[in-house]
């Protein structure tokens, strides 16, 4: 049920030999997001749970899912790429079926997470499920 911007993050890890080339391009992901406007970095758009700020602003086309995220760390602002690549475009009714850890855990991401970024992941994934609920 993977999103084909999902499968092409995927596929490019299983061409990366190493994690520090991984590392380096979730990085890289996320310096191309274009920025969240600094007027919605604000606390009805913040991720309660994460060690770095970060903020997630839905948009809703139709029945489609789509949200703009930011952060003032660069690997978080990364994991939002990659969160945006797995549930932007899905019907909003369907994002509660997407399982994020298993997703995550296919890029290897479970393993090289420190224990802070992986409850800061959650906490990002728990706020997508809620907006897109919201949404439904």
């Amino acid at each position: 049920m993977a999103t084909p911007a999902f499968e092409d993050i995927a596929e490019t890890f299983d061409f990366l030999d190493d994690w520090e080339e991984r590392y380096r391009h979730v990085i890289e992901l996320g310096k191309a997001m274009p920025p969240l406007d600094p007027a919605f970095q604000v606390p009805a758009t913040k991720v309660d749970g994460c060690a770095s700020q970060v903020w997630i602003l839905p948009r809703i086309e139709g029945d489609r899912f789509d949200f703009q995220g930011e952060s003032d760390a660069l690997i978080v602002r990364g994991l939002i790429a990659v969160l945006h690549a797995l549930y932007s475009g899905v019907k909003t009714g369907e994002v509660q079926a997407i399982d994020a850890q298993a997703a995550l855990a296919r890029l290897g991401l479970d393993e090289h997470l420190s224990a802070q970024r992986s409850n800061g992941v959650r906490a990002m994934v728990q706020r997508i499920r809620q907006l897109a609920a919201d949404a439904g």
